[in-house]
Order: C-alpha cells, then sequence, then structure tokens
C-alpha cells in the first residue's frame, strides 16, 4: 500500500484518507491504566490554550537504560534510522496533567514529580496510574520529536532517587540567578542541551517570582537563542577567518553545507525542504533568515526554531577557533526526512559537520559548486533566495586592493 507524507493541515489526522507515513511507522499500545518503567527522563509542556496547558512525564514500560528514547544527541551518536527511532518514540507513554503555568496548587504533586524527573541525567524509574486507557493522540510538530500515547495521569510516583548532576540542583535552588545566567552556567558545565531544554521547561530556573512552567516548543528556542547570544558577546571581538571554508553533513535525509567566508559575523539559513519531504508532500518549499553584525531584532518567521539551533552550532565553533566569520548555512530536507523529529537532529548534524575538516577555495563559486554536488536541489535556488551572499558580493574585500 503506498503511504502519503504528512502535510502541515492534516499532521496525520488522516484527512488525505490515505494511511499516514509516520503512524504506520509507530506500533499502538495495548490500553492500559498502570504500568512502571524508566522515563529516559523526559517531560512535555504544552502550548494550546496557553497559560492554561497540558504537562506531563513520558515513559515506557521497560526497566532498560532508555535516555536513547528521547535525547537526539545519542540518536546521532547512534545514528539511528527513522523507523528505529519512531519505534522508541511509540513506545512512550505520556501521563498527563492539566494545570496553569504559574498556579500550581491543584496539580502540585504531579509538577513536583515532573520537575524531579527533569532535573535527572540518567532514566529514572516511575510507576503510573492512569484516570483512562492511554490512546494514539500524537503531538506533531516540527521543533520536537513526536508526543503520543497520551492518558490523564491519576497518581504516579519515582521508584528511585533521580540521578542530578550538582551543578543542576545547585542551580535550581538559586531563585536569585536570572534563567539566562543559570542557562549558560549548565551549559559551560558541560550540561547537554536536550537537558537543559527540559530544566527550562519544568519551571525551574530564573528568579523565583518569575518562574513558571515553559511549553516545551518555546523552551527548545529560549535555550538555542540564549547561548547563542551569550557566546557572540565574545565572537564578535575575535579576528575574522582569512579563507573561504566549506563543511558538510548529512543524516536521514537532512543534507548540511556550510559555507564560511572571510568578514565579520553575519548568519544566513536557507532552507529547503524538497517535494515529498516532511510537511512538503506535493511542493518544493524554499525558506530563509538572515542577520548582519549587529544581530535580529524580531524572531525568524520562516526558518523559525531551526534558525536558533542552526546559529548556536555556528558559534559553538567560531568560539572554539576563536574567530568570526558570515555564514551562509545550507539545509536541503529530502524525501528521505519522511517524518518529524524535532530540531534537535539538525543540531547534531550541523555540529558533526564542523567537526569534519573544512575543504578549502579560492572563490565563493567554486565553493558553491563543490556543494551542488552532495545536493540534489540546484545550488541557484539557495543563492537566488539568499541575501547575505548578494550583500557580500557588493563590498569591496580588501585584498583586492593588495
Amino acid at each position: 500500500m503506498k503511504f502519503s507524507n504528512i502535510c502541515i493541515k492534516c499532521k496525520g489526522k488522516g484527512w488525505c484518507g490515505k494511511p499516514c507515513k509516520i503512524y504506520s511507522k509507530i506500533n499502538p499500545l495495548k490500553p492500559k491504566t498502570h504500568f512502571s518503567g524508566n522515563s529516559p527522563p523526559e517531560i512535555f509542556i504544552g502550548r494550546y490554550n496557553y497559560p492554561n496547558i497540558n504537562a506531563g512525564i513520558l515513559s515506557p514500560e521497560e526497566f532498560e537504560d532508555t535516555e536513547i528514547f528521547a535525547m537526539p544527541e545519542l540518536w546521532h551518536k547512534n545514528k539511528l534510522s527513522i523507523p528505529q527511532i519512531l519505534k522508541n518514540r511509540g513506545k512512550l507513554i505520556y501521563g498527563r496533567f492539566q494545570t496553569h503555568i504559574k498556579e500550581l496548587s491543584s496539580s502540585k504533586k504531579f509538577k513536583s514529580l515532573m520537575q524531579e524527573i527533569s532535573m535527572a541525567h540518567k532514566s529514572v524509574s516511575t510507576e503510573f496510574f492512569l484516570k483512562k486507557p492511554v490512546r494514539q493522540n500524537n503531538e506533531i510538530e516540527k521543533k520536537y520529536p513526536i508526543i503520543g500515547n497520551a492518558a490523564p495521569l491519576k497518581f504516579a510516583r519515582l521508584q528511585e532517587n533521580p540521578k542530578i548532576y550538582p551543578k543542576v540542583d545547585y542551580l535550581v535552588s538559586d531563585s536569585d540567578s536570572k534563567a539566562a545566567n543559570s542557562i549558560n552556567e549548565l551549559y559551560k558545565n558541560k550540561i547537554p542541551i536536550s537537558n537543559i531544554i527540559k530544566i527550562l521547561s519544568a519551571g525551574l530556573l530564573g528568579l523565583k517570582k518569575q518562574r513558571k512552567l515553559v511549553p516545551t516548543r518555546w523552551s527548545i528556542t529560549a535555550t538555542d537563542d540564549t547561548l547563542s547570544k551569550e557566546l557572540l558577546k565574545k565572537i564578535r571581538y575575535y579576528p575574522e577567518i582569512n579563507e573561504i571554508l566549506l563543511f558538510h553533513s548529512k543524516y536521514i535525509g537532512n543534507n548540511i553545507e556550510i559555507l564560511m567566508l572571510p568578514d565579520k559575523f553575519a548568519f544566513e539559513v536557507v532552507e529547503i525542504s524538497m517535494k515529498g519531504s516532511v510537511w512538503q508532500p506535493n511542493y518544493l518549499s524554499v525558506m530563509n533568515d538572515y542577520e548582519f553584525f549587529n544581530g535580529r531584532k524580531t524572531y525568524a518567521k520562516e526558518v523559525v526554531g531551526a534558525y536558533y539551533t542552526d546559529r548556536l552550532t555556528i558559534c559553538e565553533y567560531l568560539e572554539k577557533i576563536k574567530k568570526q566569520a558570515t555564514i551562509f548555512f545550507m539545509h536541503e530536507e529530502t524525501p528521505d526526512y519522511n517524518a518529524p523529529l524535532g530540531v534537535g537532529i539538525i543540531r547534531e548534524t550541523a555540529r558533526q559537520a564542523l567537526k569534519n575538516p573544512p575543504e578549502k577555495f579560492n572563490s565563493i563559486q567554486e565553493a558553491l559548486k563543490q556543494s551542488e554536488k552532495r545536493l540534489k536541489t540546484p545550488i541557484s535556488v539557495f543563492t537566488k533566495k539568499s541575501t547575505i551572499l548578494k550583500e557580500y558580493k557588493k563590498q569591496l574585500r580588501l585584498n583586492q586592493f593588495i
């Protein structure tokens, strides 16, 4: 049977009348109201009907090490395929409860448990009692992996003490530290970004009176944006690179090409979703957002959250080499990328690209021709959309006078 691709309107609801290509890879769970298992650890805070939202804990009915169910860092490291990732995601049960982002008296016991789990860095054994049997009602978004098998939570308890990094425990207890400061401090102490996002989302960072639950979708962007802005405070004072560099990597249908040019910091993402890729069943989509040296004043409305994820990976690299550069970031989603797995996949693919030795070129044209050999979309589709490249070509470079 031929499966249709998910589209942005349908989101797996079957409005097209055909079986969903994503849901077909997820085995439905048997109805149940009581189970125990190791939460990866993972929580999810919804955004619909904000500030009155759904929040909860995810766990499979398994007691092995389940961190790989939730962390893009481990998916990429272990080179998991899309079916393998979806199979793991399909095992997670989302025990959720309704709450206000601040007024949590009616759900205090659930909030406390959820926060303990969010702080853990290792899977933690948890017992769940549900009001109703689980049902396959997946949350499908581009920013985060599928959240499925939801059921209202009746009672839950930890079956062991969660393993928490001392620095996490310290900053959660520090209610005089602003959220941005705590995020940067956790990052400096090598806490994985996936964990920082959960801690922020659970309302555990920031000044005491300002703490509140943050929808997962928003906490991802807030974390990426906060970290990259902090790194840019130093990067803007570093010397410029002195040659044209090109980096590349690919993973499960995501092709990434990163062109670095000698100049002050500027950054642009051109993201192409090919016909047949996730969200784009019928046509090719081209999106871009950019910023020059002084940064953006508005939200990246086309590339949205992935823009901030991409910028963070670039800033990590520039901080490592103590240089600044003008960046043209090309991201191509091919038909092989046929299920939404969140922006964490893009972060890890870009990080891998920047770990590989760069290719060096004498001209932008030579570098772009090399990228075109690996991309499925003509390079002209990327360059015609670019603002950074057009501005770069207009400038007279110092070496033109030498």
